[in-house]
């Protein structure tokens, strides 16, 4: 979904063409599999990291295309709303001090970002959800100027036979409202890390990802407030799921999925072409089959928390990749190089620990919903029916797993503490970006704008959040 279209508008053909195109590439795909044909190099990282443009208040300022126009930089593109830009980063090998590696990368990028801002008299804020969007903002007029994203509304609704999203969140204030396009996305902004796999570790790698995503959601939550209302630790996952619903009729669009991968991860591309309705037939004639542009582009508009991508190294040889997209953005770039090692350490010591994943999918999936609704005191059920915290899980298990695990690939030592370190600290502080917001109002009151702007002056100054002064 990431490339731009030609068309807003489709006919009965070019659905046609679209699903012959899709089924023939899902055919090539599962060859690939089949064949052992993906790249054998794995092990390298990549991220996206998406922002808000702020204005000298704290509200959003709808000027991604000045931005953009005046950075000129092509790792920084558009996102949904015109308030929102997006970072990417460069894929990088994981050994030797990958994480200060991308750190170095994403800090020079955000440089050039921020001065840009400052040329536009704005900031940049990286943060799940900003406390001053509203309601109003989140409509087609704040739409960025791109056709894929005036398609993709037309296409939800009219799946719904038009009638309006319905949000309900339940915890806390509570949120019940309808809303009349899919700008609701909009308000939740991600950090999404990609690891690129070795084809015999894929499913594996796949599975443990799905089990980490409940520690992940809760170390990393940043989005507790929506509307002016106090809701889960990770608003994002509720209101994302439900900002693209495409009613009753068909398998959600957003989703924890429907099980763990078991013979290849062809199984959820598979998934992809039989059970989702084509949202978007945009047909790329010119995209030779074995480029799996179509297969691509279905796989993109099916936003699982956890999803595996195809895509193509440097010299054209196809791979598979999994993005991680549970992990909000922010509080700040080092919190994100951090959030990034915790997940990688999580997957590989899980992998190396459990031939098997550990708990069942069911236990996975109720997992991470309490996790992003109750942050680290959510309790889950981990091996042998065990009951216990997030954080006692965190503490005593998972993030010394994580650190071996890192050793073990030859990640140094000061990489290591200096980042996983980091993690470990939060969760001693319990002081996620989510408990600093909550920390805020509590001593200064619901004022929205004032906490939007103490918040990006704290990120400004660099510090982990877990070192934040309320």
């Amino acid at each position: 979904m990431g490339d731009e279209i030609r068309e807003r508008h489709f006919n009965a053909e070019d659905f046609s063409r679209f699903r012959r195109r899709l089924d023939d590439e899902t055919a090539l795909v599962e060859q690939l599999f089949d064949g052992n044909g993906f790249s054998q190099r794995g092990d390298i990282i990549g991220f996206e990291l998406e922002a808000w443009i702020v204005d000298a208040e704290g509200h959003p300022l709808a000027e991604n295309q000045r931005l953009l126009d005046v950075i000129g930089n092509p790792l920084v593109v558009p996102e949904l709303a015109s308030f929102n830009v997006e970072l990417n980063g460069s894929p990088t090998a994981l050994r030797g001090n990958v994480f200060s590696r991308i750190h170095d990368e994403l800090r020079a990028t955000w440089a050039t970002c921020r001065a840009g801002a400052d040329a536009l008299g704005c900031r940049l804020a990286t943060i799940g959800i900003l406390p001053t969007i509203r309601r109003e903002l989140l409509n087609s007029n704040y739409m960025s100027a791109m056709v894929r994203y005036q398609a993709l509304n037309d296409r939800v609704l009219a799946l719904r036979d038009g009638a309006p999203l319905h949000i309900r969140i339940s915890s806390g204030d509570g949120l019940d409202m309808t809303h009349d396009d899919v700008m609701l996305e909009a308000a939740a902004t991600s950090f999404q890390i990609h690891l690129q796999c070795k084809p015999e570790r894929a499913v594996r790698d796949f599975n443990a990802t799905l089990v980490a995503s409940a520690p992940m959601v809760a170390l990393a939550a940043n989005s507790p407030f929506l509307f002016g209302r106090s809701l889960w630790e990770e608003t994002r996952i509720p209101l994302f799921e439900q900002a693209v619903s495409v009613g009753p009729r068909a398998p959600a669009r957003v989703t924890f999925g429907t099980g763990y991968a078991s013979a290849s991860l062809f199984e959820v591309f598979a998934e992809n072409q039989r059970d989702h309705p084509i949202l978007l037939p945009f047909v790329q004639q010119s995209e030779p089959p074995h480029k799996f542009a179509h297969v691509r582009f279905q796989n993109g508009t099916v936003w699982r928390w956890n999803r595996p991508l195809l895509g193509f190294d440097f010299d054209g040889q196809p791979h598979l990749r999994i993005e991680h997209r549970v992990v909000p953005a922010g509080p700040t770039l080092h919190d994100c190089v951090a959030n990034a090692a915790a997940y990688i350490g999580m997957v590989r010591g899980l992998v190396d620990r459990y031939e098997e994943p550990p708990v069942d999918f069911a236990t996975a999936k109720n997992n991470f919903y309490a996790a992003a609704k109750h942050g680290l005191d959510a309790r889950i059920e981990w091996v042998d029916g065990q009951q216990l915290t997030v954080r006692d899980l965190l503490t005593n298990d998972l993030l010394p797993l994580a650190t071996n695990a890192l050793r073990r690939i030859a990640i140094p030592d000061a990489d290591v503490a200096r980042y996983v370190g980091t993690v470990e600290a939060r969760v001693a502080a319990d002081k996620t970006g989510a408990r600093w917001q909550r920390q805020w109002v509590a001593k200064h009151g619901p004022d929205w704008a004032a906490l939007s702007r103490a918040y990006v002056d704290a990120q400004e100054r660099g510090e982990p959040v877990h070192t934040w002064p309320v």
